[in-house]
């Protein structure tokens, strides 16, 4: 068992945006935007926006800017684009935003993949950071690594992680 080095508010409720970035997905077929949203609500948490999205980084980061602007979101939480490929754009378009960055959500993420799926998790260039006032995740789009991140990484420390940006000093 992993001891928390400080309790944290369980009852904090953490509105999100599930924005699954991909040239090929719709609403019906888009699995892994469905498996965030189930264990979000599942979880206890709000999501407050759904959208898929083209993989192109000026759609990408004008729809981070809007998002971003809106009171009622706490995370975002991006899947798909996350690879190598030409047309694998997301952490492109993001990672130059960030305010802040979370080298240890994309660190862990690719550890606990690697264990799953051996070398191939080196493709991964899955990040966090903090952007504006909110909270952002972007992660690869298949359902294996949705389910891996928001499981093994996100929901554990999404309430810590808003506590932490609620602060002031």
């Amino acid at each position: 068992m992993v001891q928390i080095p400080h309790p944290d508010n369980d009852k904090m409720t953490v509105n999100c945006a599930v924005i699954t970035v991909s040239d090929t997905r719709s609403i019906e077929t888009d699995k892994s935007g469905r498996l965030i949203q189930q264990l979000l609500v599942e979880a206890g948490h709000g999501v407050g926006a759904h959208t898929i999205i083209k993989d192109e980084p000026v759609e990408i980061q004008a729809l981070l800017g809007e998002l971003g602007e809106r009171a009622d979101l706490d995370v975002l939480i991006f899947n798909g684009g996350t690879g190598i490929s030409p047309r694998d754009t997301t952490y492109d378009a993001i990672a130059g935003l960030l305010s802040k960055t979370l080298p240890g959500f994309g660190e862990l993420f690719r550890w606990l993949s690697y264990q799953e799926i051996g070398t191939r998790a080196m493709a991964s260039r899955a990040i966090a950071g903090v952007y504006g006032a909110k909270l952002v995740f972007s992660i690869p789009g298949s359902t294996g690594a949705v389910k891996l991140a928001v499981e093994k990484l996100i929901l554990p420390e999404i309430v810590h992680l808003v506590g932490q940006m609620r602060k002031s000093y």
